[in-house]
């Protein structure tokens, strides 16, 4: 992932007291701290100290689509419900991104409304530009790169990882590690993606790494389409979502997902004592990178809490939770440098060649309309079957 710009001192020697609580770092507030609710700091709402008492006092946080094996997001709620004792509810929890926006509007100015959201990218831009999102800038906010961020601090990313190739070795004879190898005949009725690209990032994301490994571009996912077209009408590829039930079954042995999914499968199989031996491969031949942006609800109806849950997100702590969880945080170069970074956990990363890059919203809204368009009548079964079959897809986030 991109390097961060380098820190400034006061920040930097704020990130490095990672054992000390929250409250220890932004607590200069301004002359007049205003509400939490319009505040674009902690400095901004009286300091950490005062941010912190006032989301005790709310006592609650709404979140949505925020699965417990997605991205560390069950020890981040553990985590954060120890910290502070405030309760984390958890509406959708396998919603997609679309969900959570939808959820802004449709419960906008009611107690069950979101007061955070998490979503790709490409959701959290338009999200912004309709007015969904309060502007806040988190305690390391200038340490995130600015093509990670919003420069109205709307959203910032969080995390992100790589599309790969998961694969059961004890169901697949030599486990494929490209796009390339998924043509071939042996992998017939063995290929899944993470639901459907039409509604799921993780899906799209599949689409558009496989439109890279085939002669496609940021501006051009059709040879992805295409690709999978193939792989469904060669019998390779199959419309039923992975997910663990699935994979545990048999019924999807390969599976296009994040790798931080992929990574966490393995670990969550070994320690159930699932027979199950889950390996994972980023494909060279179709590299394709994504982070997921945090953002607080304008109308937050608990405004202290979600500025806090911010807080945490972003913190050594936070990062290092997401770390464990195999997603790569956004600060983590920076927490290399300043020694707050998980060392044993990066280490358990997988490699990757090159500096990644990254669409445009406007090439990301040309492929999602491509997608839109041609998935259904490219690729037979796109329906999609749940892990019951012809039930409906569970989303697994998005």
């Amino acid at each position: 992932m991109p390097a961060p710009r380098l820190r400034t001192a006061s920040v930097a020697a704020c990130l490095a007291l990672s054992a000390a609580p929250l409250g220890a770092c932004g607590d200069e507030p301004t002359a007049t701290p205003r509400a939490p609710a319009v505040a674009t700091s902690a400095a901004d709402a009286g300091g950490m100290a005062a941010l912190t008492a006032a989301a005790k006092k709310e006592g609650a946080l709404n979140a949505i689509a925020l699965p417990d094996d997605w991205a560390g997001y069950g020890a981040l709620i553990d985590g954060f419900e120890r910290k502070y004792g405030i309760k984390v509810t958890v509406e959708n929890p396998e919603g997609t991104s679309q969900d959570e926006i939808n959820a802004l509007k449709e419960h906008r100015g009611g107690g069950r409304a979101p007061d955070v959201v998490d979503v790709g990218d490409s959701f959290a831009q338009p999200a912004a530009r309709q007015g969904l999102l309060a502007p806040y800038e988190v305690a390391p906010y200038d340490q995130i790169p600015e093509e990670q961020k919003d420069p109205q601090a709307r959203w910032s990313n969080n995390y992100g990882g790589y599309v790969s190739i998961g694969c059961d070795a004890k169901r697949v004879k030599t486990c494929p590690s490209t796009f390339a190898d998924l043509r071939k005949p042996e992998y017939k009725g063995q290929v899944a993606l993470n639901g459907n690209p039409t509604k799921s990032g993780s899906a799209f994301a599949g689409v558009y790494a496989a439109a890279l490994a085939n002669g496609g571009s940021f501006d051009d996912i059709q040879p992805g389409i295409d690709f999978f077209a193939e792989l469904s009408k060669n019998g390779n590829f199959i419309p039923v979502e992975s997910t663990p039930d699935t994979i545990a079954k048999g019924r999807t042995p390969i599976s296009i997902d994040w790798d931080f999914l992929n990574l966490g499968y393995a670990d969550e199989f070994r320690r159930k004592g699932t027979d199950v031996d889950w390996r994972t491969a980023i494909p060279f031949d179709g590299s394709f990178a994504e982070y997921y942006a945090s953002g607080v609800n304008k109308d937050a109806p608990h405004p202290a809490a979600a500025r806090l849950w911010q807080e945490y997100v972003f913190s050594p702590e936070g990062q290092n939770l997401r770390l464990g969880a195999y997603a790569r945080p956004v600060l983590m170069d920076a927490m290399k440098k300043d020694g707050t970074l998980d060392k044993a956990a990066a280490e358990k990363l997988p490699t990757v060649e090159g500096t990644p890059t990254f669409p445009t919203e406007a090439q990301r809204e040309k492929a999602k309309e491509a997608v839109n368009r041609g998935w259904a009548e490219a690729v037979s079964g796109s329906g999609m079957q749940g892990a019951s079959g012809g039930a409906r897809p569970r989303l697994h986030k998005r």
